[in-house]
């Protein structure tokens, strides 16, 4: 059993074959998948995806390309949905400085509101993190998410990986870890405790090797699993299980 923890199957690069993204799942033993939304429209059709497919659960949020377009109504919608069967996070959210999509400023509140937010819920958060390392954990010392979150697709260092595990975060690893350049992505694959790792493919994006270039989707997630035992001396069935247990333990299932 293997959860791709992170994934956006909502995507419209999906729209022509999903049946066929489901089957080819079923038959990689890819058995649960964490579908995240990064608006108000696709954390709809998260939850709604979550309702028509057993092996499919939600998250919800608003990415920080988004913040600046956030409003109140967005708010009281979220809230609403995540009060709905098979909504387990509230993600994604957090702070991108790479494409400064939104004001820097409107990041930081909206990111911290969203915190507030999943308190109030009781879901435990998704956090993207893009070239805004030090913003971002000032704000998550500041107001700890009281049910814990993860850094999702982490390719920080292993100095920032310990602060965050101190706060008591885990760190989910997705296709860059496959790829030849990712030194500091695979120390900290060396390192992290065993209790406090996930598996992610982010599909449709970053691809792991050796299917980079492609569309990724969640049987892909397989490769980072085979990848995380090589690095460990794991077989990939132990990681996988680690990796379940541990998304069990943080999103309450």
């Amino acid at each position: 059993m293997i959860w791709d923890t992170h994934a956006h199957l909502d995507d419209p690069r999906y729209e022509g074959d999903f049946q066929g993204v489901l089957d080819n799942m079923a038959q990689a033993q890819i058995t649960r998948v964490t579908n995240v939304g990064y608006d108000l429209p696709s954390s709809e059709r998260s939850v709604r995806l979550a309702h028509h497919y057993d092996a499919i659960y939600a998250a919800i949020g608003v990415h920080p390309h988004d913040a600046q377009g956030a409003r109140s109504e967005t708010w009281k919608r979220l809230t609403q949905l995540a009060q709905e069967d098979k909504v387990i996070a509230w993600g994604e959210i957090g702070l991108d400085y790479y494409r400064d999509l939104s004001p820097r400023k409107v990041q930081q509140e909206v990111f911290i509101h969203q915190i507030e937010l999943a308190d109030q819920a009781g879901l435990p958060i998704i956090i993207h993190n893009r070239d805004a390392h030090q913003d971002l954990l000032d704000i998550v010392k500041a107001h700890t998410p009281k049910k814990g979150g993860v850094f999702h697709c982490y390719s920080g260092s292993w100095e920032m990986a310990k602060i965050i595990l101190n706060l008591g975060f885990y760190l989910s690893f997705a296709g860059p870890l496959t790829f030849k350049n990712a030194r500091h992505t695979v120390e900290v694959a060396e390192k992290v405790p065993l209790d406090r790792f996930l598996v992610e493919t982010d599909s449709p994006y970053l691809t792991p090797e050796p299917y980079r270039g492609k569309r990724n989707e969640p049987a892909y997630v397989r490769q980072v699993v085979e990848k995380f035992g090589d690095i460990r001396g794991l077989e990939a069935e132990e990681v996988a299980r680690l990796a379940f247990e541990n998304g069990n333990r943080l999103f309450g299932l």
